[in-house]
C-alpha cells in the first residue's frame, strides 16, 4: 500500500505544497529508492521486500511521475529543486540523512543529495549525467518514441501485448535485457505510468546539457552499470568512475537500465552492500 505526505518547498515567490506519494516497509536504517524518468516506485517491487528484512525501505513516486502530481506553478522540474522537494520529503517523513539508492534519474538526483551532504551513502544504478552530447541525444530520443509509443497505444493493445514475451519485449526491451520476466500486469502499470506522467517533457528538457561533475568525498559511492544497457550506454560508468574516484564501480552481468527486474537478487546485493552492510556505515 502506498501513502502520500504533503509539505511546503520555497519557491522564488511564496512557499508551494507538494504531494509525494510513497511506499514504506521493514525494520533498520532508511533506504530511500528513486527511480527513473517516465517509471513509478513498483520498478523497485523485485528487491524492495528484499532490502525490507533489514532496511527501513521508502520507494517515492517522484513528482509528476506514478501516483505523485505535478509539482506546482513555480517549482522547476530541474535538478536543485527536485533535490530540495526530495530534502522536504524526508524531513516530513521525519527520516535524517537516509541511504539512498536511485536508478537512471533517481541516480543522478542521489548522487546530487549526496552532494549536498543530505545522505549517508550513495547507490546509483545507470545514473544520468554522465553522458556526452551525442550520448544525451541519443538517450532523448529513444526516451520520447518510448513516451510517444505509450501515448498512442490503446490500453486494451498494450494488455494484448503484454500477455506475450515478444510483446513485453516490444514495449519495454529498451530499459530490461530480460523483458520476459516482467509480470504481464506489471508492463501494463509501467507503461500506463509512462502515458500518464506529467512531470516527463519538463524533466526531460531540464536534463538538456546536464552533467555531474563533482566528487563526493566524504560521502561512500557505489556506482552499478548493466552490461546490456541500452539506453545509458555501459561506458558512461567509467566517466562516473574518473568524476567520483573513491566510488566503486561494479559491473551488473545480464542486466539492463532498469536492472531491479533482471537480476533481483544481485540488485538487492549491491544495494545492502552499498548501504554499508546490515548495520551501516
Amino acid at each position: 500500500m502506498t501513502d502520500t505526505v504533503s509539505f511546503d518547498v520555497p519557491s522564488p515567490h511564496a512557499p508551494r505544497t507538494v504531494t509525494v506519494s510513497y511506499r514504506r516497509e521493514g525494520s533498520g536504517e532508511p533506504l530511500l529508492l528513486l527511480h527513473g524518468i517516465g517509471h513509478h516506485l513498483q520498478a523497485w517491487d523485485p528487491v524492495s521486500r528484499i532490502l525490507a528484512a533489514d532496511r527501513e525501505v521508502i520507494a517515492v513516486d517522484l513528482p509528476g511521475f506514478g501516483a505523485s502530481p505535478a509539482l506546482p506553478e513555480g517549482l522547476e522540474y530541474d535538478l536543485p529543486t527536485v533535490t530540495t522537494v526530495l530534502g522536504a520529503l524526508c524531513a516530513a517523513l521525519g527520516v535524517e540523512r537516509p541511504h539512498v539508492a536511485g536508478n537512471s534519474l533517481g541516480g543522478l538526483l542521489a548522487l546530487e543529495m549526496g552532494r549536498r551532504g543530505q545522505v549517508r551513502t550513495v547507490t546509483a544504478l545507470s545514473p544520468g549525467g554522465f553522458w556526452s552530447p551525442g550520448e544525451w541525444r541519443y538517450a532523448a530520443s529513444v526516451l520520447r518514441v518510448m513516451r510517444e509509443g505509450a501515448l498512442r497505444l490503446p490500453v486494451p493493445v498494450v494488455r494484448q501485448l503484454a500477455r506475450s514475451a515478444a510483446g513485453r519485449a516490444a514495449l519495454t526491451g529498451t530499459i530490461y535485457a530480460r523483458p520476459g520476466r516482467r509480470r504481464p500486469e506489471d508492463v501494463v502499470a509501467e507503461t500506463l505510468a509512462l502515458k500518464h506522467a506529467p512531470g516527463f517533457e519538463r524533466t526531460l528538457r531540464a536534463g538538456a546539457g546536464l552533467t555531474f561533475a563533482e566528487d563526493l568525498p566524504g560521502v561512500p559511492v557505489t556506482v552499478a552499470w548493466g552490461d546490456k544497457d541500452r539506453l545509458l550506454l555501459p561506458r558512461q560508468g567509467v566517466r562516473a568512475k574518473r568524476t567520483i574516484p573513491r566510488a566503486r564501480l561494479i559491473r551488473l552481468r545480464g542486466c539492463g537500465h532498469v536492472p531491479m527486474n533482471d537480476d533481483p537478487a544481485l540488485v538487492a546485493r549491491v544495494l545492502r552492500d552499498g548501504s554499508g552492510g546490515s548495520s551501516g556505515r
